[in-house]
Formats: structure tokens, C-alpha cells, sequence
């Protein structure tokens, strides 16, 4: 304050608080303020954040399993699409898509079947964990969506594109063991090399309308390795799916 020549009261005005409140915040150190005030101040003072309540910024670093939660959404919808493609386009190992249907991919990512051809031909594995469409967990969970678009035609629609493919050493599809069908339709993994974007289905909602994670690995036993983990068991149980229902 000496610095910028303001007095209490005078930054209380540029901050929108009262004089005592400001002299609180030089009396002690451990008071942290609001966010807002904490951004008016700095700007009225010149500074960064991290000069006047260091402690604000530390307590936003993620430590532990937190590191691995890099956003989330509170709708899988709300995630931008860019997002999607731009895990896509970085990934050079292993592209693994085990939603359930895994049909909103192809109405919104442009061109999703070149995109996908061009990383098998660059060497990156693609699979595709999907549901039985003709499975009674499919049909369970029709009943409980009651949507025009059913299930089992998003699940045909997903093979449809992937027929569009043609036959690829790298591209895998399996539809999910029908005892692991419940534990499949309610979590769905999409995973990108080292990072994933996950969904919890919430009870009547359908994929876009339940919450999401973008998460990232950073050990072998954080987030991603236990949706990762989930996923792989999913996979490794799974019904391969015959060629020609995809051609």
C-alpha cells in the first residue's frame, strides 16, 4: 500500500469493502479474502496474488490423487468437442472407446472415420467396447432412457461407421461380456494414450446429460489406472465381434 500510495480506507474504495476490513487483512496473515476482493486488490496495488496471500495459491495445487482430475464437467455435453479432438489427434499408442454405444463420436467429430484410419495406418491400436444391442441390459436400459434414438440403434450406428473402416490389423471390436453388460452401460472410459475422459451414467439420463472427468495419468495406482484398470477387465472378458456385423 506504501508502495502504491493508498491508504486503508483508500484501497477499501477501489475494492468495494470496508476500511476495517482491509486493516483485518494486514493484521493478520492467516485471513484470507474472497477471490474477488483478492483480484480488485491486486489490481488497485500493482501486485500478484501470489505476493499478498501466497497461501490462496498453494491451497489451489493439486496434491495427491488430484493431480490426475485435470477438469471436470458437469455435463459430458458442456465438454467442448475440441477437447475430444484434440486427445485424439495426440494420441500415438492406444485410442480405446468403452462407452456403451460410442455414437456421439461420429456426429461430432468431423470426418471421424479418416481421422481413425489415418492413426491405424500410422500404427496406434483403436478398440471399441461396445454394448450387445440385442443384450437384455440393452434392452433394460431402453426402457429406463424412453428416447426416440434407442440404444440398440446408437450401438448399430457405431458399427455401421466402424464397417466403414474395413478390416485393420490395429482396429479391435468386442461387445461387453453379458455379465459385465450392467457394470459397462454405467461407466463408460474413453481413453486417450495417458489420458482418459470418463462418464458416471446418472440413473434415467443418457450420456450427454451425465457428468464427465478429464483425467490424467501421473502414477500406476491414481484415477486414470483404476477407470484404465476397469476398462481393460471390461475388455479382456469381452465378446469379440464378428466381422461381418461390422462390414
Amino acid at each position: 500500500m506504501q508502495a502504491a500510495n493508498l491508504s486503508p480506507r483508500q484501497l477499501a474504495v477501489r475494492v468495494g469493502v470496508s476500511g476495517k476490513t482491509v486493516e483485518r487483512w494486514v493484521a493478520d496473515a492467516e485471513l484470507i479474502p474472497h477471490a474477488r476482493n483478492r483480484e480488485d486488490a491486486c489490481t488497485a496495488l500493482g501486485v500478484e496474488e501470489e505476493m499478498l496471500w501466497p497461501k490462496a495459491v498453494t491451497d489451489r495445487i493439486k496434491t495427491g490423487g488430484d493431480r490426475e482430475i485435470v477438469r471436470s464437467y458437469p455435463f459430458r455435453s458442456s465438454c467442448p468437442s475440441t477437447v475430444w479432438a484434440d486427445l485424439v489427434a495426440n494420441s500415438t499408442e492406444d485410442l480405446f472407446f468403452a462407452g456403451y454405444t460410442n455414437y456421439f463420436l461420429w456426429l461430432e467429430q468431423p470426418a471421424f472415420v479418416s481421422t481413425l484410419r489415418a492413426k491405424l495406418d500410422r500404427g496406434c491400436r483403436v478398440r471399441f467396447l461396445l454394448g450387445d444391442p440385442d443384450g437384455e441390459v440393452t434392452r433394460n436400459r431402453e426402457q429406463i432412457e424412453d428416447v426416440a434414438l434407442t440404444v440398440s440403434t446408437r450401438i448399430r450406428i457405431t458399427l455401421e461407421h466402424l464397417g466403414k473402416l474395413g478390416p485393420h490389423d490395429g482396429l479391435e471390436a468386442r461387445y461387453s461380456a453379458p455379465g459385465d453388460a450392467t457394470n459397462h452401460v454405467s461407466l463408460s472410459v474413453f481413453r486417450f494414450d495417458n489420458d482418459a475422459l470418463v462418464t458416471p451414467h446418472l440413473a434415467r439420463l443418457v450420456g450427454h446429460d451425465s457428468p464427465l472427468l478429464h483425467v490424467r495419468k501421473h502414477d500406476d495406482v491414481g484415477m486414470f489406472a483404476r477407470f484404465a484398470d476397469h476398462a481393460e477387465e471390461l475388455w479382456s472378458r469381452g465378446v469379440p465381434i464378428v466381422p461381418a456385423s461390422v462390414a
